[in-house]
């Protein structure tokens, strides 16, 4: 299946390097540019993409506001969010997140990596960057935010233990590699897992499960490493 891509950026020059770099795959293809954030929610809304390349600052709407409306929007349940910015804050880090964001890359990642993550957020996979640590999730994803959580704590007794398990492991970063090696699992398991953790708890990615662990209380924030 070909992965269909926005392209969410106010630099003109930006957005074609990126359409000759995901052009160039033959599992992608760009199907639309947009300069603000206003233009990427009516584009999203008009070529139901697969993922949106969104950047952070952008005249009028910021790529935030674009976000949120987009992973609010019933229509577009199947569009995913892959942040790139040059602004990797840790500020911009957690309210990606809490709006819906499937993943965060600073503009300094590599060719390979942009791509991959490309492939990785349209799977359903969350993917932070290096620079978004775990200290850094933990620490901002548990202060007060606007709004209600994403799911209610009761939800959780919904959960089987080994699904509170593996969705522990992944709020935690691990991979499902990691998940299944630990738990002497079949990776296949662990998506299985995964899966039905977000659908009882109405999670719309991995991104979205890993903030509703740490908003009900399934995983506690660490200490940052001094």
């Amino acid at each position: 299946m070909t992965i269909r891509v926005l392209l969410a950026d106010d630099q003109a020059l930006l957005r074609g390097t990126f359409r000759l770099l995901i052009d160039s795959c033959h599992d992608m293809e760009v199907v639309g540019e947009a300069a603000d954030g206003h233009q990427a929610v009516e584009l999203a809304r008009a070529c139901r993409p697969d993922v949106v390349l969104m950047d952070i600052r952008m005249p009028g709407a910021d790529g935030l506001a674009a976000t949120a409306t987009i992973c609010a929007e019933p229509q577009l349940v199947g569009t995913r969010v892959l942040i790139l910015t040059m602004f990797e804050t840790e500020e911009y880090v957690a309210q990606a997140l809490r709006v819906g964001a499937s993943g965060f890359l600073g503009k300094y990642v590599t060719t390979d990596a942009l791509l991959g993550g490309i492939r990785t957020v349209a799977a359903g996979e969350a993917l932070l960057s290096p620079g978004a640590t775990q200290a850094l999730i933990t620490r901002f994803l548990t202060t007060p935010a606007s709004g209600p959580p994403l799911a209610p704590v009761e939800r959780l007794a919904d959960l089987t233990p080994r699904e509170q398990e593996v969705t522990t492991l992944a709020a935690h970063g691990k991979s499902n590699d990691q998940i299944a090696q630990k738990l002497v699992l079949s990776v296949l398991t662990v998506r299985t897992h995964i899966q039905r953790a977000m659908t009882k708890l109405g999670a719309r990615d991995r991104a979205q499960l890993v903030v509703i662990a740490y908003q009900s209380g399934l995983v506690r924030p660490e200490p940052p490493s001094l």
